[in-house]
């Protein structure tokens, strides 16, 4: 491990629900919860004022509106974030050439592999500047923790949310470790978590007393050598540039359960058409197509199946998914459904079988059903949908946003970010 705290781990505060904040003058400081808004939608993030409710992500949206009755609601706008997420992901990068991202809103960044620190006040000072350049850049703030390893400033960045700095001094990593909960260290999910709690181990130091014989014998040999280390604070995990990208796959959760077998094909077809063009816009390419399917109870089936070579097309992925479904039995409904591409490459090749399966795979997508012929029935499209929180123009009255619809209403408050709270309009 370093003898000095030049890791840094950035963690953006609430980071859909603040940039929502920051996009609208009229939710500053107020309640703010972005997620799913249908019956069955979780919460994505939740501000800091909607957090003193008890609301939290991945909580059901529906116990979030108990909690929260008037808070905002709002359906995540992911292009935004994203936007906002590439100008804090190039300031890290003007620190270290070494930054890993690990979502749209938290990074590790090695400040010794790019200068910008090599002791424990240049560190400080360094993430006291990243912090106000994010302000000044994004207006918005973020969680920075310093130490010698990533275990400890992810720790660190815990301490410091929301919208503060801690550093970790090499030498009081035992001491700030003991006490803290087993599911502190990394790779100790729930399963492990219990199965150590049932053991009588709840706390780092209980950890540490118990050896590293009795958590080989708990976990087994590799996972029992690396936690012990991590209890002891030793970490030598450095930070990784670059992630390879093991797989690209898109799903949707169903407000009613699908009971129509047609309609759940036409679902896995336009799931297997989205996995596509992520697949393209990265610039890859799979042999393994995967399906998911979660049914009215809960039980999720998974299955797979490898070409002959990697393909980006998407007839060939539809037809691949279309055979996967086949296999499956959704009389009983669907609530989820989800399709995926593994085994990536960064090239193409043509899968001679997958055409063999249907020659129409090469013709282009509109003739696949001749214009004579009727189309499968498939519930109406909404004429608009009006998604809370997203934004809208009008010709006179200029930018604004959905505050919600209904009864063949929409009601939109007129505002910029730079601009007062807005109107609201019906």
């Amino acid at each position: 491990m370093r003898n000095a705290p030049t890791i840094l781990h950035l963690d953006m505060d609430a980071f859909f629900a603040q940039a929502e904040q920051a996009s609208k003058p009229s939710l500053r400081g107020k309640a703010v919860v972005v997620g799913g808004l249908g019956p069955r939608g979780v919460v994505a993030t939740a501000s800091y004022e909607a957090r003193v409710f008890g609301v939290h992500s991945a909580m059901p949206m529906a116990q979030a509106r108990r909690l929260a009755p008037n808070a905002a609601y709002l359906t995540p706008r992911f292009t935004f974030y994203r936007a906002i997420s590439d100008q804090v992901m190039a300031l890290l990068r003007a620190l270290s050439p070494l930054v890993e991202p690990l979502s749209l809103d938290e990074a590790f960044v090695d400040l010794e592999a790019g200068g910008a620190a090599w002791d424990a006040e240049s560190a400080r000072l360094a993430g006291v500047r990243l912090r106000a350049d994010i302000r000044a850049v994004t207006g918005l703030t973020g969680a920075v923790g310093l130490a010698a390893s990533k275990m400890l400033a992810k720790s660190a960045s815990e301490q410091a949310k929301p919208n503060g700095l801690v550093l970790i001094e090499p030498g009081t990593e035992r001491a700030l470790l003991g006490p803290l909960s087993v599911r502190t260290l990394p790779g100790v999910g729930p399963a492990t978590g219990d199965h150590l709690r049932r053991a009588g181990i709840t706390t780092i130091d209980e950890i540490v007393e118990a050896g590293e014989d009795e958590l080989v014998r708990l976990l087994g040999k590799a996972h029992g050598h690396g936690l012990y280390a991590m209890a002891l604070a030793r970490d030598e995990r450095p930070v990784v540039a670059e992630r390879e990208t093991k797989s690209v796959s898109v799903e949707d959760t169903y407000d009613v359960d699908i009971h129509d077998r047609l309609r759940v094909g036409l679902e896995v077809q336009r799931l297997a058409d989205r996995c596509v063009r992520r697949l393209r816009g990265a610039g890859l390419s799979g042999r393994t197509i995967v399906l998911k399917v979660r049914r009215y109870d809960f039980s999720t089936l998974t299955r797979s199946e490898t070409l002959r070579g990697p393909t980006d097309d998407p007839a060939v992925v539809r037809e691949a998914a279309a055979r996967l479904l086949d296999s499956v039995d959704t009389t009983g409904g669907v609530r989820l459904l989800g399709v995926g591409v593994s085994g990536l490459a960064d090239y193409t090749q043509e899968d001679l079988f997958a055409q063999a399966a249907g020659e129409h795979a090469e013709a282009p997508e509109e003739e696949t059903a001749a214009p004579e012929q009727p189309r499968p029935a498939a519930p109406a499209p909404a004429e608009h949908s009006w998604r809370p929180g997203h934004d809208v123009r009008h010709a006179s009255l200029g930018h604004g946003w959905v505050q919600g619809s209904g009864l063949g209403r929409v009601t939109v408050r007129f505002e910029t970010p730079d601009s007062e709270p807005g109107r609201v309009r019906t």
